[in-house]
């Protein structure tokens, strides 16, 4: 790889002892064989330079780590805009990956364009790091082209494998070899796309399958020259429980709603991470009451991006003001005005950028210093939503949108340079993309949304529905 010399930008750089951001005016970032390999806060001289640097002029620009992403499902991308206002109660019976017209009518190929227009996307929005709780498959097949999309797509993708029965009939017990297999194919693998496992089944009673995904789990651990392997589980205390909590590998819940004391207390004990998802959160309606009281272990997702926005500066304004809200309606319930802010733009930044990398234990990753991996974001500071910024950070956090990111880099290389995806073909999977799209999107629009009642049904089979006050927005004529 050529080096690289970013000139002119603002920088907003980490500071391992201050634990802090420290923007930096007018610097300039040097970037080789994918790598940070210094921060300059004057420009440099030539001769401290590697040869043959190549010098890019980004004079104006908010120069960011990538965005970490810790929970997408990948697959879904072609159901987009099929869930506007759907609930928690009606993916699982329309958009779920146990829903049987989902099996019969995603082919490998659907699958595989789903994931690499998905990555894309995200890539777009400056999201470098995805960690894909990837449970769209139900055949071998169907993992092998999810994979290979990862690879082709230039992202940063922790890919985890999960085992679930699947109405296809895939037996579980083949799951795990032919994750062994994939294993094999990835040792000593040196790219951009990790294996690893995500299972959801230890609060469903299943001890049999628990011991076979604890297995296996040691059977990765104990393989040497591994990429890292990211997780995507349930609850704290039942995978302690497992044996899988207590150890180098990185453990990454999904959502957390109802986390109890007990398990965030071995959340910090272990230093596990979760992931909070607000968009997906409040839209679905399963809430994240839990979440507000483990910031310090927590990191951010987007879930399921077909009904909702696909970045993570979405979800760190989002999440900012919900935690304000929250915090001061307590004040405010004392009769008393609030008279500090409870959370900062800096937090909610930290939670978009570097929380990610600590969640997957790779504090190279969400940060801008000095032999951190080079995974970057460039704001166009110019734009007319940014114009007249003054404090970088609040420009990000609280003005920007994704069409201001002008460039991003993963690993020291370009994957969008002036406001467009640099992709080989790119414009022919778009073409193929939108073809499978329309397919499922017409069986979907014939199959309608799902029928439940109240009283009669149940939710998983065991947790009744109940009723929900509606907004009014219109008055009576």
């Amino acid at each position: 790889m050529a080096s690289k010399l970013f000139t002119g930008g603002t920088i907003i750089s980490y500071s391992p002892s201050s634990h802090s951001l420290q923007p930096i005016r007018n610097g300039s970032l040097l970037v080789t064989n994918g790598k940070i390999a210094e921060i300059y806060s004057e420009p440099p001289p030539k001769a401290d330079l590697p040869k043959d640097t190549e010098v890019i002029d980004v004079t104006g620009k908010i120069i960011t780590p990538g965005f970490i992403d810790t929970h997408r499902h990948g697959w879904q991308t072609a159901f987009k805009t099929l869930g506007p206002n759907t609930t928690l109660a009606a993916y699982f019976q329309q958009f779920g990956q146990f829903v049987p017209a989902v099996a019969e009518n995603f082919t490998s190929e659907d699958l595989y364009l789903g994931q690499l227009a998905g990555l894309y996307e995200a890539l777009n929005a400056g999201v470098t790091s995805t960690v894909d709780h990837a449970h769209g498959h139900w055949r071998r097949e169907d993992v092998d082209e999810e994979i290979k999309a990862c690879v082709e797509s230039g992202a940063r993708v922790f890919y985890g494998y999960t085992f679930h029965s699947t109405p296809k009939g895939w037996p579980i017990e083949e799951q795990f070899e032919h994750f062994k297999g994939k294993i094999q194919e990835f040792r000593g693998n040196d790219g951009l796309v990790s294996l690893g496992i995500s299972y959801d089944g230890f609060a469903m009673g299943t001890p049999d399958i628990d011991k076979q995904v604890v297995d296996v789990a040691q059977y990765v651990y104990d393989v040497p020259d591994l990429p890292l392997i990211g997780w995507s589980l349930d609850i704290p205390t039942l995978v302690d429980q497992a044996g899988l909590l207590r150890s180098e590998i990185p453990v990454i819940f999904s959502h957390s709603s109802f986390i109890t004391a007990e398990d965030i207390d071995l959340l910090r004990e272990t230093n596990q991470y979760i992931s909070t998802t607000p968009e997906s959160e409040f839209h679905y309606g399963h809430d994240n009451p839990g979440a507000e009281l483990c910031q310090d272990q927590a990191s951010l997702g987007v879930d399921t991006h077909f009904t909702f926005s696909t970045d993570i500066l979405t979800q760190a304004r989002l999440w900012l003001q919900h935690l304000r809200a929250a915090n001061f309606r307590k004040t405010l319930e004392t009769q008393k005005i609030p008279i500090e802010n409870p959370m900062s733009v800096s937090q909610a930044f930290l939670l978009a950028t570097r929380a990610g990398g600590l969640a997957l234990r790779r504090p190279d990753l969400g940060v801008i210093q000095k032999n951190a991996t080079a995974d970057l974001c460039f704001f166009d500071g110019n734009s007319p939503s940014l114009l007249g910024w003054y404090d970088p950070v609040a420009a990000v956090i609280l003005h920007a949108h994704v069409g201001d990111i002008s460039d991003v880099i993963v690993n020291g290389e370009f994957v969008k340079r002036d406001g467009k995806i640099i992709a080989p073909g790119y414009d022919s999977i778009k073409e193929r993309f939108l073809k499978s799209a329309r397919k499922i999107q017409e069986v979907w629009t014939r199959i309608g949304d799902p029928k439940m009642t109240l009283g009669e049904d149940k939710f998983l089979g065991f947790l009744e529905y109940g009723e929900v006050q509606k907004v009014v927005s219109q008055r009576k004529e």
